[in-house]
């Protein structure tokens, strides 16, 4: 169906022989878009719109009884509209289909909310260590299976939970107002979580069972999940600790970040990770000079190769945005940088995005398993049973690579953060989830699923300069991850043949 065509009413149905092979029809059921889905031999109708950031489902794909999103892969039963996987936790409005004489047709103008049974009465307390993703989606999917279960949230943020991810992209660039920071409109309090907020946990006292905080006050648990994540690296150099210079990884060094555009004319990034890369695209989109220092020749390459780094290069050329590859700070100054060979950079804002350093110190002093990352097996169970690991620390058996990987995104870690919550429930849920993130590049989108590793060789079709575009990594002749540019479909049909591949053993 052509953008401009009229949506037909479901209402009063639509042939079987005009939905398409997709198996999904965008139409309208009174005042509400909505999507026809064909799964299996029965029919449903659910909201348009994915509940994380508003893609169109209609765009998605059918994969048995889940349909996905096409931007950012969050996953939703048809039957219920429940979100069945992150990064999505809101469910699609849902209305019941009935087929007679060869049309499908909403039986209803109001959409039906099935409830969600829940599967355990354990009643802990579960304690989380960490308010970002995976201790959010953790909290939610306690409460959600286990409503009468204690859970208690040790988050060190002064804020409440929040989406990270727009942080530099859609927020930084001014697109996003503060209306958009929760991750969903599941509202920890409203769950029943003892969120507590500003709170430092000083040592895990695995003898008594309890979370210690700075102060002495020991909080008991029955399960503990560390979510800790990391925290960005600052380079050892002259001028790093000056009031100009900042990290971005926190809704607070945002905004420190934006409080200072309205002066600066010339903002240096250091460092040409996917964080300062975004970095200097939301703040390029606001008119500042910005300039990006950078040892590495080719940004981006290590993870999607040589062409598409070209590809993501010339956008930010296009934009406006300039480059000092090769080139490493050596000082930072009151109102500039000088560079390794010599040349200075006017700076009225320094911005690092040179990486993380994972916060596993609480780990390490309990006497865990920590070898780059915290080790865990594949039901996120640390070397302490009653101890559990998720998000940008947490070390597991991939069963998509046969590897130990370690994996710092934003999907991955709610996932990861769901399936903690089933195990920590005594429900064994091992974690076989296909790695995946997204990036933005002013109007350039990447997608890439799985894990490759340095051993997995990228073979491209299609033009990533017209950003149109699979990158396959692969070796012995399996698939360990793919980009994509453009081909939104595509990625979403990878992860699932990826998911059916380890199925089949």
């Amino acid at each position: 169906m052509a953008e401009d065509q009229p949506k037909p009413d479901l209402l009063a149905g639509v042939a079987l022989g005009d939905i398409p092979d997709s198996g999904l029809l965008a139409g309208t059921v009174g005042e509400h878009d909505a999507v026809l889905v064909r799964a299996g031999d029965g029919f449903r109708a659910v909201g348009a719109k994915c509940t994380h950031l508003g893609a169109p489902m209609a765009k998605g794909l059918l994969v048995g009884g889940e349909l996905r999103c096409p931007w950012h892969h969050a996953c939703f039963d048809v039957s219920t509209g429940r979100a069945a996987k992150a990064p999505a936790f809101d469910p699609l409005p849902v209305w019941p289909v009935a087929v007679e004489d060869g049309r499908a047709r909403v039986t209803q103008a109001e959409p039906v909310h099935p409830p969600r049974e829940p599967i355990a009465l354990a009643e802990g307390p579960f304690v989380i260590v960490g308010g970002g993703a995976a201790g959010y989606s953790a909290a939610v999917a306690l409460k959600e299976c286990a409503p009468r279960a204690r859970v208690i949230v040790l988050s060190a943020d002064d804020h409440a939970p929040y989406d990270r991810t727009i942080l530099t992209k859609d927020y930084l660039d001014g697109k996003f107002g503060d209306d958009r920071l929760p991750i969903s409109k599941t509202d920890l309090a409203a769950l029943g979580v003892e969120l507590r907020l500003s709170t430092a946990v000083e040592r895990i006292d695995r003898d008594r069972r309890a979370a210690v905080l700075e102060g002495g006050e020991a909080v008991p648990y029955s399960k503990l999940l560390l979510a800790t994540g990391a925290e960005p690296k600052r380079p050892d150099l002259p001028g790093a600790d000056a009031d100009h210079v900042r990290v971005l990884r926190s809704l607070a060094d945002c905004r420190a970040v934006l409080a200072r555009i309205g002066t600066a004319e010339n903002v240096v990034v250091l460092g040409s990770s996917f964080i300062g890369l975004e970095t200097a695209a939301s703040l390029r989109s606001r008119g500042v000079a910005v300039t990006v220092v950078s040892p590495e020749e080719a940004p981006t390459a290590k993870v999607f190769g040589e062409e598409v780094s070209k590809a993501v290069m010339a956008v930010h050329r296009d934009k406006g945005v300039a480059f000092r590859l090769g080139r490493e700070a050596k000082a930072i100054g009151a109102g500039d940088v000088t560079l390794d060979d010599g040349s200075v950079l006017p700076a009225d804002l320094v911005v690092l995005g040179i990486g993380v350093a994972l916060r596993t110190g609480l780990a390490e002093a309990a006497g865990l398993t920590v070898e780059d990352g915290v080790v865990v097996d594949a039901n996120l169970r640390t070397s302490d049973p009653d101890v559990f690991a998720a998000g940008d620390i947490a070390r597991w058996p991939d069963p998509h690579t046969g590897r130990n990987i370690r994996v710092e995104h934003w999907v991955v870690a709610q996932r990861q953060g769901q399936a903690a919550a089933a195990n920590m429930l005594g429900h064994p849920t091992p974690f076989a989830e296909v790695p995946f993130f997204w990036s933005k590049h002013f109007d350039l989108s990447l997608r890439y699923v799985g894990h490759a590793g340095k051993e997995d060789a990228p073979e491209v079709d299609g033009s990533p300069a017209k950003r149109e575009a699979t990158i396959t990594f692969a070796s012995g002749g399996r698939a360990a991850a793919v980009a994509t540019m453009g081909r939104d479909v595509e990625s979403l049909e990878c992860e699932a043949a990826m998911e059916r591949a380890v199925a089949a053993g």
